[in-house]
């Protein structure tokens, strides 16, 4: 299936493909997307930013594709940087329920400020 603007901006997280684990063992998913955008509140200027996951699997894995979607669905929505970061972390979280995860949001500086988001479930408490 060919994926345009439509099927970005329309993608449902409840659709977001996953696929079981296969390995008993634990190991370390390392995945970065270095083409992050989102649309600032504020102002509505773009804000850009590449996004770090990294994970220990337990029953499921995430699709890439599915993920690559996920993400690039940011960039037609008005969202600040905590939220996105905060969204995508709670996202894979609960749709995998992983042994250990850590997304870190990594924005491009503007108007002289550069943001860092990192949640790691070793360090967060879950409400």
């Amino acid at each position: 299936m060919k994926y345009g603007e439509k099927e970005i901006k329309e993608f449902s997280i409840e659709n977001m493909e996953i696929w079981p684990n296969k390995h008993k063992k634990d190991y370390l998913i390392k995945i970065t997307l270095p083409e992050f955008m989102a649309k600032c509140p504020r102002s509505g200027y773009p804000d850009f930013a590449t996004i770090y996951v990294e994970y220990i699997p337990n029953g499921f894995v995430v699709e890439l594709k599915a993920l690559k979607l996920y993400i690039n669905s940011f960039m037609y929505r008005y969202i600040s940087h905590e939220d996105s970061a905060n969204e995508i972390y709670d996202t894979i979280y609960n749709k995998i329920s992983p042994k250990k995860l850590k997304v870190t949001a990594d924005f491009k500086p503007r108007g002289n400020v550069h943001t860092v988001i990192e949640i790691d479930s070793e360090i967060v408490k879950k409400n």
